[in-house]
């Protein structure tokens, strides 16, 4: 049965929802195992050397959602040979990376136990390093080609599918691996084996689905403005991994374990939002590529609200019941203190500020201005990298807070003023009044639940106060929506009640 546009981005939508459920739960799941069995300490050291690890895709350039963009048009032309082309420059390129990644793996052999301070010997902390180097060698050797291919296709719930099964085969192996005393190289291993069977099985369905010729010969680039997404690139990359690196170098690793528990949280949060807009950039792009302008005003107009809503109350939600979290997730661990309201509070509203940027940035995006935002870009990874590194002396935690939300306002104040005059033609208002609202909403909610407590120390209390909090959002989010954008309400429900109708 085919497919239509709006039904593949509620696919990709609901599937990623289902995947974003389970990389929480998972992920909430095993570093607890990771603390109980293994300690603060190789925690801490696991997330080091993972971000460390991270910092290759600065090798990507940013090339990834260029490639993607550059196949809308010839996916909605069904060019099998534009898109050959594209597919096997993205190859290459890529493969190279990986290569690269093995030099890159050799350098920090040697450099990571000299400069990281750590109790453990040099042979324990190289042979983790390289374990966990496994999977990421695999994506970019033959994954990630395939994966901009499916998502420009508007088909990321096959990878998505992928994703899920990986996951939790990863949990449950990962943990009867701990339950039997294995060492953490060993659960590492598994983990890692585990995680290259997402990019075997994108391979086979890509190979089996699309009529790739890769014996083409061609000389001018068919992917343009190849090296314009370094910007917004590096900024991610920065900005996902910088707060790791400096308390890495400039502060304890019990700091790092503290950061990555609340960090595995509010990334669970985060993904919870990115994942619902799984295929928007697709979606859009399709739009562009067929030149209907009004429709993607129309229906950006609709996205906009919804996330700026679904961002509000789900992160209210997790600002409020994030440190009872804590405080249960880590009962009994005795080795750091886990308990840091401010630093949480002012990570959560961070990413917050990261999550409300998405229609703003898709569009963009889509639209293939990489090279006309890359200032932007540039100024947002400075700010974090400046900031964090100042204050992370005194403030420890709470600075390296500041550093990303400061960061991540800007850069979502920036675009929304860049497409406001370039793609869209929209006033920034708009996104003033739903920022108020937010605000509103936020400070409305909280005032409303700061008397509530959790009753016992167990998931169980834990859970009934995130319901209560929840229902109070929810109510209160509303409410305010229906006060504020009365008319807009009232329209909709118009709409809704003559499509009924007419259905």
């Amino acid at each position: 049965k085919k497919v239509n546009r709006k039904q593949k981005l509620i696919l990709n939508s609901g599937t990623g929802l289902v995947k974003q459920l389970v990389v929480v739960i998972c992920g909430f799941i095993l570093p607890r195992y990771m603390l109980i069995y293994y300690g603060s300490d190789v925690n801490g050291l696991v997330s080091s050397i993972t971000h460390f690890l991270g910092f290759i895709s600065l090798l990507e350039l940013g090339i990834g959602p260029v490639i993607q963009a550059n196949l809308y048009r010839p996916l909605a032309e069904k060019n099998d040979e534009q898109i050959s082309k594209i597919i096997i420059s993205s190859e290459r390129f890529f493969r190279r990376i990986a290569y690269i990644f093995i030099a890159y793996i050799a350098v920090l052999a040697i450099v990571f136990p000299i400069f990281v301070n750590t109790k453990y010997d040099a042979l324990f902390t190289v042979s983790l390093l390289i374990i966990l180097s496994i999977s990421t060698f695999a994506e970019y050797f033959f994954g990630v080609t395939y994966q901009l291919l499916l998502n420009a296709d508007q088909k990321s719930y096959i990878q998505t599918l992928l994703q899920i099964v990986a996951t939790v085969l990863n949990t449950v192996c990962c943990i009867v691996v701990m339950y039997i005393g294995a060492p953490i190289h060993i659960v590492k291993l598994v983990s890692s084996l585990i995680f290259v069977l997402r990019p075997v099985g994108q391979a086979v369905y890509v190979h089996k689905h699309y009529h790739l010729n890769k014996k083409l010969k061609f000389i001018e680039e068919p992917i343009k403005q190849k090296w314009n997404g370094f910007a917004q690139h590096l900024a991610a990359v920065i900005c996902g991994n910088a707060d790791v690196i400096i308390l890495t170098m400039f502060s304890t690793l019990a700091n790092v374990s503290i950061y990555s528990v609340y960090y595995n949280v509010t990334n669970g949060v985060t993904m919870l939002i990115m994942t619902a807009a799984t295929g928007l950039e697709a979606y859009f792009g399709n739009m562009i590529a067929k030149g209907e302008r009004k429709n993607l005003e129309h229906s950006f107009s609709r996205i906009e609200w919804l996330i700026h809503f679904a961002v509000t109350v789900v992160f209210t939600i997790a600002v409020i019941t994030v440190v009872p979290f804590i405080s249960v997730y880590t009962r009994g661990i005795n080795d750091a203190d886990y308990i840091v309201p401010l630093f949480s509070t002012i990570l959560m509203l961070a990413y917050a500020a990261q999550c409300l940027r998405v229609p703003y940035f898709r569009v963009i995006k889509a639209a293939g201005h990489f090279r006309e935002t890359q200032n932007g870009a540039f100024i947002s990874t400075a700010l974090n990298v400046v900031i964090s590194v100042a204050l992370v002396f005194k403030f420890g935690l709470v600075g390296i807070a500041l550093g990303t939300l400061v960061a991540m306002l800007y850069h979502t104040v920036y675009f929304v003023w860049y497409l406001r005059g370039h793609i869209l033609n929209r006033s920034i208002w708009c996104f003033i009044k739903h920022f108020f609202i937010d605000l509103v909403i936020l400070g409305l909610s909280w005032l409303a639940t700061k008397n509530f407590v959790l009753a016992q120390a167990n998931y169980l209390s834990w859970i009934v106060l995130a319901v209560k909090v929840a229902a109070v959002t929810l109510c209160i989010a509303a409410v305010v929506n229906i006060v504020v954008n009365f008319k807009a309400v009232l329209h909709w429900l118009r709409r809704k009640n003559a499509a009924n109708n007419q259905g």
